[in-house]
């Protein structure tokens, strides 16, 4: 029976709920948005026909407030809420409010969700269906003695994942029998932190892995396809960066087993809607029929979905209000084909040099570019906080053949421009250039091996961005200067007789203190003074020909160049004063975060790289440790503390080998 959807409310924020609301008008629909405090003047609200509040910042407050969204559904007369991806859309609880209160909810049936939801459940009832899935244990029984027993029967490598996981969350490598009581201990915190279940199964580790998953969708009236597959092995942490379709090496044999597995998998749970099954694929041999395990079902639309939607030509987000309405699938698998190649990149606002940390501030500039597609919930001005991911937008490329579409994205990332929080921007320009990526061969812990290579920036600064940055700093424009007479105030301590008057200007770049020279035009005469930097002249003109470019921040300036972003700032006397006084040994915040564990108190020694206490942000864990062998003097962290970035944790005193 069918149920025509007039109205949507979408319950979520950021790219998702801006691409869901451009269907959704596209279909003649009106649309509804919900914001917390923090989203108030978001551009998923400014797209929607309206907009209501849901509370607080913390996601806890608002976006995972099953009541409050669906009461705002209930107020808007919304015929359904698309959950997006996230948050709450994987939650049966959701799916049952909706229907509590006669809304569609735009997914899969809840039993199917809980079903799903579990891993070591699903892959119970997929191996029952004849579904091949990794060698494990994913049993009830969580005492950590025993888990450790099922470990040793499972043999090392080995994975722990929280069942309820997701996104990278609640995930720990584990290589040796002596590690595994702390990775435990840390992916059950993580798990309930994310996802309210600390329950973890343990799975074999498969070297050289792969991820390669399939998109499937069904209808009520038992209609089933899957839309072929994407390869998601370019992932950090546990989470993807990179996707594409289809997946490098292929066959068509190995592609009907995968996707007759997908379709099995679905059937298992009388699946209705999107979703997409995941599976692991040995990756140091060729692609069999033999050679994928099933890893777990994601029972919503996934982040990387254009890929699948640029190689198909199809909008999965009108597929699915055509579903939720009641409706059979548009397409047989029989009408389906891939037209091409596509590959996604995601841009994210984290530092890969220190281990793809998130960063926060607000966007001074963000020009993205129009010669392929972009999913953005971001505009120039707004802010990356700390409080959800920090995601600012996907560069989806589509070409005939894969090298092109590979050549498209990369000239894409080369065209984007992004002041203000730090991004994986350059590091995701040298992925895509990398050898293994652009030969189809690599695997899920390809970044990891590279990531040297591809994370740090290499020590030298190219003098013109400090050139340039400096001349900033002291309010020149050097586009508008020619001919322009340098004034002797513009020089508060510069005088001397006999030469060109010289001063030495202290500065912080990237944080760290340094200095250059100033060297003033005689007074009266045209033009800009002269930075040197480390003994040679900074080249102050053709920014535009090196692509550099200057962005005010108020607080400094932002140097674009390459693809990384180089921070100025003249340093206040205060903080010179302070940083004398500072120890060695100061251990601080990376990032702002909720701190989650302790391990050391004052008096306590500790050796280089030793764990000092552990910060989360994002629902992920980060590890702080000594930065050498030493003494505690003093812990100002605490459980449950909320920090900002830079707030000094630990102090210790270094041993006097140090």
């Amino acid at each position: 029976m069918t149920r025509p959807l007039t109205s949507v409310l979408v319950a979520n924020r950021g790219e998702i709920a801006c691409r869901i609301l451009r269907t959704a008008r596209r279909l003649g629909m009106r649309t509804v948005a919900v914001y917390s405090e923090a989203d108030r003047a978001s551009l998923h609200v400014a797209l929607a026909d309206e907009a209501y509040p849901i509370g607080p910042a913390p996601a806890l407050d608002s976006y995972l407030r099953i009541d409050r969204i669906v009461e705002a559904a209930s107020r808007a007369g919304a015929d359904c809420l698309h959950p997006g991806y996230g948050f709450l859309s994987e939650h049966p609880g959701l799916a049952e409010a909706c229907a509590e209160a006669g809304i569609v909810f735009v997914g899969p049936p809840a039993a199917a969700i809980r079903a799903m939801g579990l891993k070591h459940r699903a892959k119970e009832l997929v191996a029952a269906a004849g579904v091949p899935i990794v060698p494990g244990y994913q049993g009830e029984d969580q005492d950590s003695d025993h888990l450790r027993a099922e470990a040793d029967t499972i043999g090392y490598p080995l994975l722990i994942k929280a069942v309820a996981g997701g996104g990278g969350k609640g995930i720990r490598r584990v290589d040796a029998p002596t590690a595994f009581a702390e990775a435990l201990e840390s992916a059950r915190r993580e798990a309930t932190s994310a996802f309210g279940n600390a329950q973890v199964l343990l799975e074999r580790y498969v070297p050289n892995p792969r991820h390669i998953e399939v998109q499937v969708f069904c209808d009520a009236q038992g209609g089933a396809v899957h839309l072929f597959e994407r390869d998601c092995s370019l992932q950090r942490r546990h989470q993807k960066v990179i996707e594409e379709a289809p997946a490098p090496g292929m066959t068509a044999a190995v592609r009907a087993a995968m996707g007759q597995a997908a379709l099995g998998a679905a059937r298992a749970v009388d699946y209705v809607g999107a979703g997409t099954v995941e599976f692991i694929v040995a990756g140091d041999q060729a692609l069999t029929p033999e050679s994928f395990w099933f890893m777990e079902m994601n029972t919503r639309l996934q982040v990387e979905h254009p890929v699948t939607e640029a190689i198909t030509g199809l909008d999965l987000v009108a597929w699915q209000f055509k579903v939720a309405a009641g409706e059979p699938l548009p397409a047989s698998q029989d009408d389906l084909r891939i037209e091409g190649h596509a590959i996604e990149a995601r841009l994210y606002a984290e530092d890969p040099a220190a281990g793809f940390l998130p960063s926060t501030g607000q966007l001074h500039v963000l020009r993205l570019p129009e010669a392929v597609r972009v999913d953005t919930g971001l505009r120039a001005g707004d802010v990356v906080g700390p409080h959800y991911d920090p995601l600012i937008a996907k560069l989806i490329a589509h070409g005939p053949t894969r090298a092109e579409a590979i050549a498209r994205l990369h000239q894409a990332l080369e065209a984007t421009r992004v002041a203000g929080p730090r991004t994986n921007l350059a590091f995701l320009r040298r992925l895509t250039a990398s050898e293994a990526v652009q030969a189809g061969r690599y695997d899920t812990a390809l970044i990891e091996r590279q990531r040297d290579r591809l994370a740090e920036f290499p020590s030298d600064i190219d003098p013109a961005c400090i050139g340039l940055g400096v001349l900033a700093l002291l309010g020149f424009e050097p586009r508008s200067m020619e001919g322009r007479t340098a004034s002797p105030w513009d020089c508060a301590d510069g005088f001397q007789l006999g030469a060109p008057r010289r001063q030495l200007w202290p500065l912080r770049i990237d944080g760290r203190r340094d200095e250059v020279i100033l060297v003033w035009p005689d007074p009266g005469a045209r033009g800009l003074p002269e930075v040197r930097y480390r003994g040679k002249a900074c080249p102050t003109h053709a920014a535009e020909d090196r692509m550099i470019e200057v962005v005010p921040t108020g607080c400094g300036i932002l140097v674009l160049h390459g693809g990384r972003q180089i921070n100025l700032q003249a340093p206040d006397p205060a903080e010179v004063a302070s940083a004398q006084t500072a120890q060695a040994g100061d251990v601080t915040a990376p990032m702002h975060g909720r701190i989650v564990a302790v391990h050391v108190a004052p008096g306590d020694c500790v050796t280089r790289g030793q764990r000092l206490g552990t910060i989360e942000a994002m629902k992920m864990e980060h590890t702080l440790t000594a930065p050498a062998d030493g003494t505690v003097r003093t812990v100002t962290a605490e459980p449950g503390l909320q920090v900002a970035e830079g707030a000094s944790l630990f102090t210790l005193t270094q041993a006097e080998s140090e």
